[in-house]
């Protein structure tokens, strides 16, 4: 709103904004200069008085105000009283004005007698004084700001923020629904409440608002079902047969009464008669936001007076987002998708003679063209369905056919009128079209043929600058996009694709949000809202809405009946109204295609056509090509300001001749005219039409016009520096290509579309491509309608550069204008122009004047062809004409300025475009030509069909033997042609087209061959082209790289477009993204690939997909699956699909990998060359949770092969041992669920050969076996007695045994001692070392080694650090691994610790804390050999393998791992000592810094060397994962003996402490005699507890306590409890650690009793450490005992620990042999 001045520089204050002032049009006019210090922005003009708006704010008034006090004569006087607030907005009434504040304020001042200043009390105000808008729906009340404000005479408008209206004062034209005046107080009008109003204006006694089409989203009432006047249904349903007919044609009178006090203030109305020429139309109710006038019913048309009753009758169905519309046509019309609507025609009048007649009535001064199909034909049928003449029956209804839900066979057809008429039986649908609800369907038009042919005959044939209005109206019809809808039961909102799109878009269009605003149309049910666009550009789809008194016909509804309502003048609904405008008695409204509507009095010409009074709206005559911008209404004039031939704009005026003498007798105010005054106005003189203002071209650029009482303003500029002239060039070469483009398409394209022979005549593809071509070319013609709308609204009030659109929204243009050229590039190199030849030639005749006229095409004779090119090119060139006015608005700008900078980037934009538009067309016809003139003479007559696609554009081709086939046959064709998007190898009777995507060219070396060569590699072929000479070898190189990288970009056709030989060489990319599907014979045959490629094959990520389903999706290298991959295959004969989900290598199976076969069977392992090899685990069955059978072992080629676990869940067998070829076979150990053991030779599948058998009582069987569980041959069968049988056995075991042979019962003879047979279990079964060597070799192979032990060292850390990081990108999209090993651990593992040089303790410790991080992640080596150790460790021990026979296997397993991984760990730190060496202990012994978390603590005080051993750097890692299982076995070997134990210890601690102590022989000094307890504070419950967990509460205090004969627990509390602790410990070490403890503990407490250092001999210690072992009720201490004996560290055995232990394991047998007496 601020002047342009502040931010271009281009001007001084004195140049912008002049105010000049003049009264009627006759030559001797000259307008008045009023001098003002600042430039005014805007004026505002009452019948005497005026109001401006000034640059800074302040407001001036000027002229007569009699509400002034003291009015000093002479100039415009400042408004004070307005001063410190800054003002945006005036206006002024008849005698009142107001103002708006930045902030939303109102002030008004002058005349209040009829409550128009909204200040209660007063008369008249002097001053401007603020007025509220309350609004009291809110809570708390709130103001509400303001945009504007209008003024009528007794009257006041306001447009708040919420577009909302507000009105206040009195008479019908505050559109309130109250019953006393004045209003003093503003009340919104809830009539438009809902609704985006744009713009209000006040006449005298009427009000106009212009508002924004209901979008979907503003359609959120509640369905309201009947009215609440005359309580009928606004719905009826009638049933026929296949159809249901629904119809909101309701009616309810309109008309109101006015009270007594109103009568007295109006003029009498001669409009409340109803005259016969203009009857009296009831209101439409309807959903829809831009429908059509549906026909209405009159009140009986005997009756004269149509009751003045009920004028709220438009109320009747708001709640339901239902919104009154008004007709203004007796005569109905639709109009449907491909014509599927039934319009049904209800007539009150008798006959229809009567209509017709009165349709003669109305267009009495018309020619009459009755043409076959008109509308009169429908109404005989109609009126013949019409249940009775006189009832009130449904206006418009829609046959709802069973075909409602099917899609549109063609949605883009749009039938005229005249077209449906004759196509339609009346009142029957077409089956299986779409259906379109006529009475608020988007299929129905705006006005009907007969208010067509009335408007028709009265303009002449340059009535208007789009031709005769038959064409303009008919526009708004045809202009509707009828989509398919559903439709439920109930009632519809109908969302409209509003009218200024036109007929075609196809989906893609639809979908792109950054288009101008557009709506789907759906008959969806209510409440569906439909997403829409950002609002960037003005909108087009406005309604324009009157209320107020009507007598002049001001309202613009066909009648002169007053409206108490707002209600839409429906006639104006599809003409894209920008702008409204009041006078005295008459309106006015601006359309986007500068045309101006007008309607009311016309008593002094003032509407600007012959017509008087005009009820309804009606074209203004002016000239052709004349185009307004800017109007503005006073009493009895108006004001235009249009484009003229030259950039400066033109002022017309039309209406009374002003004279001098008049200025006196201006007494009289406006609507208290009588006749004859009227008559002497007219004799007064006044113009028949608007008439040039010959003066207006000494103003300068004028931007705006103001007329109000008989006086005329106009604001002009200064053209400084050529900007403000550049800036109306903009705008007005805007308006004038909008008016350009809309003549297109109504008079070229739209009429072509509606030929009925088009679709035949083109072809249904190519009619198809001009149906999407009409789409585009109406989306820009819409784009560019509100683009003119944007930049006159700039021009009227900021002209600056900030608000241009067209730079911060370049996008918008530059994509429509993308769009429209590719598919019209399409159309083009489909031959689609050439097609439309023929049938514009039938339309247009021989000489096409109008084609030639709009193609702006100069020359003689030109081909209908290229007339048609030119005009659908016609768009492209405007393109141009932005980038030159634009670089013309920077030139006025200094070159380092923003604005500069900003005009100057848009410039080139468009300008980019404009050549690369250009460029498109160029390749689109020379595609064209090289289609047209494509050879005969090739067999294949397909092939151009089967090449020739819509996008693809030729770039060169090799028909002049430029390019050969190298080792091509003699006489052999070879053709190579390149488009844009392949390219095609063409012989004699075969073509083959190779996709540019999957294409690399590479020139080969001239001096190696002699030959301009270049190597084309294909996914599938590599051919070497020769070319004729070296400069086309260099075209045809440049030209393929270019179109590939093109290609490749996604830009086919959007960016630069290749020509042959030209621009720079681009090398594309020799890895890429693209998709292809291999044809020839193999593996891939027919399977599609999607992914990255390298030179011609599959690199990187990729998909890839077979017809027969299978589906591979991972890395690819080098064509081939390669890394880590998910497979998935059908298993036809399960109907399920195999998957495989691991690593590969060149094309197969290859590492570790989890495959799940069809059957249930799952395989997790390692895979070789696409076969299970190496370690693996089988789950059979059909649920893996509870399978009948698994297998964890080796795996050859396929095979079971080697070690393996074999757990037979059905048979409740385990087999450990060793396969070959899926048998076992070799030696192993089975053991069952019953406790059998047996561990011998196998041989196909059977335990065949020697072996041993043990039963659970151990009965014991060595000897032969020939079949599972049966004996053959000889043996010894030893009893649990010791007896045993020798000799020859037959028979399975468990049933009857034959036996030859001997009996021997041993222990009766002393000299057969020697005979006791006693049997060594472990020697038939696998050695530990030779167990699990599948998942050591793995490991090493992971580290780069062969073999264990050969390989770089450096090498495998760099292939831990590869393991890692590929595995963590591997598992980001499996966060169940990642929290499993966390991210920590594998950041702090990313740090290769030292592993070379000698080894310190502090390096020790270095390495120690690395392996536990290591083995704690499977990502690393180390970690999964150990996670797979434990695996297989449970899997044997667990279950039926808990079998106390398998513990000195499972504890030699235990320890072959430790020495196994140690070898692995020298390796990678090859400076470690081997087992048994030393490391230096540092002189200063620090204490071992022990990792939290870790178990392992150092065994021994520190010393001065540390013995490297396999137990104590890895059984920590090992042991705590594997205790379980092992622990168990412990359990079940010592049952028997550490039951006697318990036993024992339950029996000894039933006695008192001293007892205890005495039985055991503890001698009495360390007895002790007084033991400390914590005792509760005073005042609270004791709660002492002896023994293991004695504890205190909060506050306590240590008390001695006398340990009497009865005391028990209470002794050597500490030290038992510390004994305790062994259970909870893991590993020997920490075991031990606990037992050195308790040893302390002991001590410790022997000193405080004998207050002196103490020297233990074994003697004393061994009664008291028994006492606490009893005390200690260590359950399973024999398995602890034996555990810590079998694992410990063998350089701890002789040391402090290893004495301390043997005294625990005497305690231990000292308790079984005790004897109690």
């Amino acid at each position: 709103m601020e002047s342009q001045r502040k931010s271009s520089g281009d001007d001084d204050g004195g140049e912008r904004g002049l105010l000049h002032t003049w009264k009627g049009y006759s030559c001797s006019v000259t307008p008045e200069r009023m001098l003002l210090p600042r430039p005014v922005l805007q004026v505002a003009l009452g019948i005497r008085h005026g109001v401006l708006l000034v640059e800074g704010g302040q407001v001036y008034s000027f002229g007569e105000l009699p509400w002034k006090q003291s009015q000093v004569p002479g100039g415009p006087t400042q408004e004070c009283a307005l001063s410190g607030q800054r003002v945006v907005a005036v206006a002024a009434g008849s005698f009142h004005s107001g103002a708006v504040t930045e902030d939303g304020g109102v002030h008004m001042w002058g005349d209040n007698g009829a409550g128009q200043c909204g200040l209660s009390g007063l008369s008249a105000v002097p001053n401007p004084t603020p007025v509220a808008l309350v609004d009291s729906d809110t809570v708390p009340p709130q103001t509400v700001p303001v945009l504007e404000l209008a003024c009528g005479e007794q009257h006041t408008l306001a447009l708040s923020v919420k577009r909302e209206v507000w009105a206040w004062g009195s008479g019908c034209q505050l559109g309130l629904n109250v019953a006393t005046f004045p209003v003093w107080k503003p009340q919104k009008v809830e009539h438009l409440a809902g609704r985006y109003v744009l713009q209000v204006a006040c006449g005298a006694l009427h009000s106009l608002a212009l508002v924004r089409c209901l979008g979907s989203q503003d359609v959120q009432r509640p369905p309201v079902d009947k009215c609440r006047h005359c309580n009928q249904l606004l719905y009826t349903m009638t049933d026929k047969e296949d159809h249901v007919i629904i119809s909101d044609g309701h009616y309810c009178p309109p008309g109101a009464e006015l009270t007594k006090d109103e009568r007295k203030l109006e003029a009498p109305a001669h409009g409340l008669k109803t005259s016969p020429s203009e009857p009296v139309l009831s209101s439409h109710t309807s959903t829809s936001h831009s429908d059509s006038p549906a026909p209405q019913t009159s009140a009986d048309p005997s009756s004269d007076s149509a009751p003045v009753q009920d004028l709220e009758k438009e109320e009747t169905a708001l709640a339901n987002g239902v919104l009154p519309c008004s007709d203004s046509d007796p005569t109905a019309q639709s109009e449907g998708g491909s014509g599927a609507v039934s319009v049904v025609k209800s007539s009150l009048y008798p006959d229809e003679q009567a209509v017709k007649d009165y349709l003669k009535k109305l267009t009495d001064n018309t020619q009459t063209e009755a043409k076959t199909g008109g509308l009169h034909s429908l109404l005989p049928s109609a009126v013949g369905l019409a249940s009775s003449p006189s009832a009130t029956l449904n206006t418009l209804v829609a046959s709802c056919a069973s075909a409602v839900g099917e899609r549109v066979a063609s949605t883009y057809e749009a039938l005229s009128l005249k077209k449906m008429m004759n196509y339609l039986p009346s009142g029957v649908s077409r089956s299986g079209a779409p259906t379109g609800l006529t009475g608020t369907a988007p299929g129905v038009g705006d006005n009907t043929t007969e208010r067509v042919r009335q408007e028709d005959s009265m303009q002449g044939k340059k009535s208007s600058s789009t031709g005769d209005i038959r064409e303009e109206e008919a526009e708004s019809m045809r202009r509707r996009l009828s989509l398919p809808g559903l439709l439920s039961q109930g009632r519809y909102a109908v969302h409209l694709l509003s009218s200024s799109y036109a007929l075609l878009l196809s989906p893609r269009l639809l979908r792109k949000a950054v288009r101008p605003r557009m709506r789907a149309v759906a008959l969806t049910p209510l409440g569906a809202a439909v997403p829409e666009a950002p609002e960037v550009l003005p909108t087009l789809q406005t309604e324009v809405w009157s209320w107020g008194h009507g007598e002049h016909g001001q309202l613009g509804h066909g009648d002169n009946l007053a409206r108490l309502k707002p209600l839409c003048i429906k006639s104006l609904n599809s003409k894209e109204v920008v702008r409204v405008a009041a006078g005295a008695g008459h309106s006015l409204a601006l359309t986007a295609q500068s045309q101006v509507f007008s309607w009311g009095s016309n008593s002094s010409g003032q509407l600007g056509h012959m017509e008087s009074p005009s009820t309804i709206p009606r074209l203004a005559k002016l000239s052709e090509g004349i185009r307004v911008w800017d109007v503005s209404a006073g009493s009895k004039h108006t004001l235009l300001l249009a484009d003229g031939d030259c950039i400066q704009p033109i002022i017309y005026y039309s209406g009374q001749q002003a004279k001098e003498t008049e200025e006196e007798s201006e007494a009289k105010e406006p609507g208290h005219q009588e006749e004859g005054e009227e008559k002497q106005e007219r004799a007064g003189g006044y113009t028949p039409q608007p008439v040039l203002l010959p003066f207006c071209m000494h103003l300068g650029y004028v931007s705006s016009v103001f007329a109000g009482g008989k006086r005329c303003v106009a604001l002009s500029d200064r053209n400084v520096m050529g900007f403000i002239a550049s800036l109306h060039e903009l705008a007005a070469a805007e308006r004038k290509f909008y008016c350009k483009l809309c003549n297109i398409k109504t008079q070229i394209i739209r009429p072509l579309l509606e030929l009925e022979s088009l679709s035949s005549t083109l072809g249904q593809v190519t009619f198809g491509f001009l149906q999407i071509l009409a789409g585009q070319f109406s989306l820009l013609c819409h784009m560019t309608g509100q683009h003119a709308a944007s930049l006159t609204a700039n021009l009227r009030r900021g002209r600056d550069v900030k608000s241009l659109l067209i730079l911060d929204h370049a996008g918008i243009f530059l994509d429509s204008y993308n769009e429209y050229c590719s598919t019209l590039g399409n159309f083009q190199v489909m031959g689609g122009i050439q097609a439309l030849t023929k049938p514009s030639l039938d339309f247009f005749g021989k000489s096409p004047e109008l084609l030639q006229r709009l193609s702006e095409c100069s020359e003689e004779n030109p081909a209908v062809a290229d007339l048609l090119s030119a005009l659908f090119y016609l768009p492209i060139n405007h393109i141009h004409e932005y980038g030159r006015l634009l670089l013309k608005l920077a030139t006025c700008f200094e070159v380092c300025s923003d604005e500069y900078q900003r005009l100057q980037d848009s410039c080139s934009k468009f300008e980019a475009l404009s050549l690369q538009l250009k460029r498109r067309r160029k390749d689109a016809e020379y595609t064209f030509h090289f289609w047209k003139s494509f050879p005969g003479k090739m067999t294949v007559n397909s092939l151009r069909d089967s090449l020739r696609k819509p996008h693809r554009r030729l770039i060169c081709e090799s028909s002049n033997k430029a390019l050969t086939l190298q080792n091509a046959g003699r006489f052999s064709v070879n053709w190579f042609i390149l488009f844009n998007d392949a390219l095609v190898h063409a012989q004699f009777s075969t073509h083959h087209v190779f996709p540019l995507a999957t294409l690399w060219v590479e020139p080969i070396p001239e001096e190696n061959t002699g030959t301009y060569g270049l190597k084309m590699i294909t996914p599938e072929e590599t051919f070497t082209l020769l070319a004729s000479s070296p400069m086309e070898k260099a075209k045809w190189l440049r030209s393929i790289n270019q179109t590939v990288d093109q290609a490749l970009s996604g830009a086919t056709h959007d960016k630069t477009s290749v020509s042959p030989g030209s621009g720079p060489k681009l090398e594309p990319p020799i890895s890429r993204t693209a998709s292809y599907t291999f044809y020839k014979d193999g593996r891939l045959k027919e399977a599609t690939y999607e992914g990255r490629w390298l030179a011609g094959k599959p690199n990187g990520r990729g998909v890839l997909k077979w017809p027969d389903g299978r589906i591979y999706t991972g890395e690819f290298k080098n064509g081939l699956e390669d890394g880590f991959g998910e497979f998935t295959a059908p298993n036809k004969a399960l109907n399920k699909n195999d998957h495989y989900q691991g690593h590969w290598k060149d094309g197969k199976m290859h590492g570790l990998g989890t495959y799940r076969y069809a059957s249930g069977e799952v395989y997790d392992g390692s895979f070789q060359d696409g076969m299970r090899h190496g370690h693996g685990m089988l789950r059979s069955g059909k649920l893996n949770t509870s399978s009948p059978s698994v297998f964890i072992g080796q795996w050859v080629q396929d095979k079971k092969t080697g070690y393996g676990v074999f757990d037979d869940i059905t048979k409740g067998e385990k087999y450990m041992g060793m396969w070959q070829d899926h048998l076992r076979q070799g030696t192993g150990v089975v053991v069952t669920q019953f406790g059998l053991y047996y561990e011998g030779t196998f041989k196909d599948n059977k335990m065949m050969g020697t072996g041993i058998l043990l039963s659970e009582d151990d009965t014991t069987y060595e000897g032969e076996f020939s079949d599972d569980w049966t004996l053959n041959g000889k043996g010894v069968l030893t009893m649990a007695n010791s007896d045993y049988l020798e000799g020859s056995f037959g028979g399975e075991w468990g049933s009857s045994l034959k036996v030859t042979g001997s009996y021997f019962k041993p222990h009766l003879f002393d000299a057969d001692k020697e005979k006791t047979h006693v049997v060594k279990l472990g020697r038939l079964c696998v050695c530990s070392e030779d167990k699990w060597q599948a998942v050591f070799v793995e490991c090493w192979s992971q580290l780069g080694c062969e073999t264990s032990g050969q390989g770089e060292n450096w090498k495998a850390w760099e292939n831990i650090a590869v393991a890692l990081t590929t595995n963590r990108w591997q598992i980001q999209d499996r966060p169940e691994i990642l929290s499993r090993s966390h991210s920590r651990t594998l950041e702090s593992l990313e740090v290769i610790p030292q592993h070379v040089g000698p080894i310190t303790m502090d390096r020790y410790h270095i390495i120690r804390l690395y392996l536990i991080k290591a083995c704690d992640t499977p990502l690393h080596p180390l970690g999964r050999l150990v996670e797979t150790l434990v695996a297989v460790y449970r899997m044997t021990y667990v279950g039926v393998g808990a079998n106390r026979r398998l513990l000195p296997q499972a504890v030699n397993e235990i320890k072959s791992y430790l020495n196994r991984i140690f070898q692995i760990v020298r390796f990678l730190f090859p400076d470690l000592p081997e087992e048994g060496g030393q490391i230096p202990e540092p002189t200063t012994n620090l204490p071992d810094q022990k990792e939290p978390g870790s178990t392992d603590a150092p065994p021994q005080s520190p010393k001065p060397v540390r013995v490297v051993s396999c137990s104590a750097l890895l059984l920590p890692v090992l042991l705590p994962r594997l205790y379980p299982p092992l622990f168990t076995l412990y359990a079940l070997d010592k049952e028997k003996e550490d039951g006697v134990y318990w036993d024992c210890v339950l029996r000894l601690n039933k006695q008192a402490d001293l007892a205890l102590l005495a039985f055991l022989g503890v001698q009495q000094k360390f007895w002790p005699v007084t033991i400390s307890v914590c005792m509760p504070a005073l005042g609270e419950k004791q709660q002492v507890r002896f023994g293991c967990s004695s504890y205190s509460t909060p506050s306590t205090s240590t008390t001695k306590i006398q340990v009497l004969s009865s005391t028990k627990d209470a002794c050597f509390a500490s030290a038992v409890e510390t004994l305790q602790q062994i259970s909870t410990t893991f590993t020997p070490s920490d075991k031990l650690q606990v037992i050195q403890l308790t040893f302390e503990e002991i001590t410790q407490e022997v000193q405080s009793l004998l207050k002196q250092d103490f020297l233990w001999s074994m003697d004393d210690l061994f009664p008291v450490f028994l006492y606490v072992v009893l005390r200690a009720r260590i359950r399973n201490l024999g398995s602890e005992v034996s555990l810590i004996e079998d694992l410990m560290d063998p350089s701890v055995q002789h040391g402090e620990h290893g004495i301390m232990f043997t005294t625990l394991k005497a305690c231990y047998y000292q308790i079984q042999h005790e004897k109690i007496t």
